[in-house]
């Protein structure tokens, strides 16, 4: 298939130069994904949107998400005392488009909070950073490293839109009860001179799977659990939920994503685990194709978020579908509002529609948000978030 054969050639050199010729899944995903100049998200492979894409988000719907999540911000800041500056960190912008309808909607609706706002992009994309740039040029907007903001720098809220669902998960699967890891190697196969990726198990690489599984409460032995079973543990998750609570002072964290608590997540007929990869607007579940030239994927746990966020003095407020989220924000009366609108009708049903995708439960309405917080009085954590709080 269609694959980068540097890139290939870069996993199996760095496979046969491990101690055991193999890797983690986890590593193969990295280097697939961020090698700094041939994986996925560092090259021009990248596409995002509807035409000529490879998958696309909610900000290439309509800028009503973006707008919505903007009165959630806004919110936040008056709960917090109105502080200046309240810094927005989104870690993961993709095309710049989500910043744009924030900053763009706050500085129309909002004047007075746009000129205390700080919006910070963490990127690790060149290719995606540069984009961004070029879009937000005439906004307010700065760049860094997660890594280079200080310890309890930021007052305000750090938010992401499926950017945990990239990071690299560690697979495994059960062979006769027991947990055994999956890892890459080679299998050159020298008539074909062709280089191809093959799994094997062994023995778990570290010790914070298994700690994992306690932390979510997920026990493999119990008989529920078929012969094969495979799913994934996405380990770098915790690692970056921890560097944001540290470098939160007073404020929230926002995440949005596909997935599910953890007992959904490794319900025992979800046999064959969550991971996708998308290439050309087409899903599939073969990393081993297209690599450096498709999207890898897995849904995020968000039982294992909200307890490593406790771990690091994050507060759980709340846990709710996107769909909801955004009624609660204010999407109904939007909505209702194109009854009202003189349009072609072409663009209304475009933009009903484009509506309706935001709150679809089948689609992107089913993602999951989770609010945390940090540093609030009780005053301030007393005061319901708006996205969370539904019509009676």
């Amino acid at each position: 298939m269609d694959s980068n054969p540097v890139l290939c050639a870069a996993i199996a050199n760095h496979i046969t130069t491990s101690p055991q010729q193999r890797i983690t899944f986890a590593q193969f995903m990295e280097l697939a994904l961020y090698h700094p100049e041939y994986g996925y998200y560092s090259s021009d492979a990248l596409k995002i949107g509807f035409k000529g894409g490879d998958f696309f988000t909610s900000p290439n719907l309509c800028a009503d998400f973006g707008e919505l999540l903007a009165e959630q911000f806004f919110q936040m800041w008056e709960i917090l005392g109105k502080p200046i500056p309240f810094s927005l960190v989104e870690m993961g912008a993709g095309q710049g488009l989500l910043a744009l309808h924030i900053l763009k909607y706050h500085q129309q609706h909002y004047p007075e909070f746009f000129t205390a706002l700080e919006y910070i992009i963490v990127e690790k994309s060149p290719t995606l950073r540069q984009e961004q740039q070029q879009r937000l040029q005439d906004l307010p907007v700065r760049w860094c490293n997660l890594e280079d903001i200080p310890p309890n720098a930021i007052v305000g809220c750090f938010f992401s839109n499926e950017l945990v669902d990239a990071f690299p998960v560690h697979q495994f699967t059960l062979e006769t009860g027991e947990l055994r890891e999956i890892y890459i190697t080679t299998d050159s196969n020298e008539k074909e001179t062709c280089l191809s990726f093959v799994e094997v198990t062994g023995e778990p690489s570290t010790l914070k799977l298994a700690e994992y599984l306690d932390l979510v409460e997920m026990d493999f032995s119990q008989s529920a659990y078929p012969e094969g079973y495979r799913s994934e543990i996405n380990l770098a998750a915790g690692d970056w939920l921890s560097i944001v609570a540290d470098r939160l002072q007073r404020g929230y964290v926002l995440t949005i994503d596909y997935g599910y608590p953890a007992s959904r997540y490794y319900n025992p007929r979800r046999s064959q685990g969550t991971l996708q990869c998308y290439y050309q607007h087409r899903f599939h579940d073969n990393p081993y194709i297209n690599i450096g030239q498709q999207d890898i994927t897995a849904h995020v746990d968000f039982t294992a978020l909200e307890r490593w966020g406790e771990k690091c003095n994050l507060k759980n407020i709340g846990f709710i579908q996107q769909g909801l989220f955004l009624m609660a924000l204010g999407l109904g009366e939007r909505i209702a509002a194109l009854s009202y609108q003189k349009q072609p009708l072409s663009e209304l049903l475009q933009r009903r529609d484009a509506l309706h995708q935001l709150i679809d439960p089948t689609g992107l309405g089913g993602f999951g948000v989770l609010v945390q917080s940090k540093g609030l009085n009780n005053t301030e954590t007393s005061q319901p978030i708006k996205g969370l709080t539904l019509p009676k």
